[in-house]
């Protein structure tokens, strides 16, 4: 058994280079295999978003506060609010993140595949990003 007591891990600033926009990350557990989950407590500032990925088994996402926006390549943007989950199929390309007036955070949870959790791409444009919901 392993307990992480509250505040023993530090936050960490997301790498710039997977999201636009200021994000901090909290851990919550990556697991040794054979177990393969890891989860963050993820933090968005307004406008803040991942870039376009895709997950090799998948993502579940549960909002824990704040306005957020979800799509999928290709589908209509959601706007995501607390309580809201969101499953994203393992190789379905997509962005998360926050609206452009709120702050969003949420816990991220996805398993590796052969050590793997996520396939960064490019970054989601300003044009994209401000697209209408239409979910």
């Amino acid at each position: 058994m392993d307990i992480h007591l509250a505040g023993s891990r530090p936050t960490r600033r997301a790498p710039k280079e997977y999201f636009t926009g200021t994000v901090w990350q909290d851990p919550i557990i990556a697991t040794e295999a054979p177990a393969r989950l890891a989860s963050n407590r993820v933090a968005f500032e307004p406008g803040a978003r991942t870039n376009w990925h895709t997950h090799p088994l998948g993502q579940t996402l549960y909002v824990l506060s704040g306005v957020g926006r979800v799509q999928t390549k290709g589908g209509p943007i959601y706007e995501i609010r607390p309580g809201d989950v969101v499953w994203i199929p393992a190789g379905e390309k997509h962005w998360h993140g926050a609206s452009s007036t709120n702050g969003m955070t949420h816990v991220a949870m996805q398993e590796a595949l052969d050590g793997s959790f996520v396939n960064w791409m490019e970054p989601v444009t300003d044009e994209e990003y401000a697209a209408k919901p239409g979910g």
